[in-house]
């Protein structure tokens, strides 16, 4: 699952006729802690959010299937929008450090 907040919305004046109707956002993906994290990016929305929600992603097929028409051409959607967020401070964090592969 992925972390968004929303930013901007997108405007493609021509796209895939899949795509008719359905609104771009522009998203700043985030971390567990609500940070900043990578690049702003481009989302379909199946959820009907607004400016400044927070929601989550899915990417690849999975974005493609969110949305009403099946097998859409897209690579990130914003299937839901995020009530609050709970981390369990003492639970590990297990994110690779920079240059570490898990399949070394």
């Amino acid at each position: 699952m992925l972390l968004g907040k929303i930013v901007g919305t997108a405007v493609a004046t021509i796209k895939t006729l899949e795509l008719t109707g359905v609104k771009l956002l522009v998203v700043q993906p985030l971390n567990k802690n609500l940070e900043p994290s990578g690049s702003l990016q481009v989302a379909a929305d199946a959820t009907q959010a607004g400016y400044g929600d927070i929601v989550f992603m899915v990417r690849a097929r999975e974005a493609a299937l969110a949305l009403e028409e099946k097998f859409v051409p897209v690579d990130l959607s914003a299937i839901g929008v995020v009530d609050t967020v709970d981390v369990d401070r003492s639970i590990r964090d297990f994110e690779l450090s920079w240059g570490y592969s898990q399949f070394a």
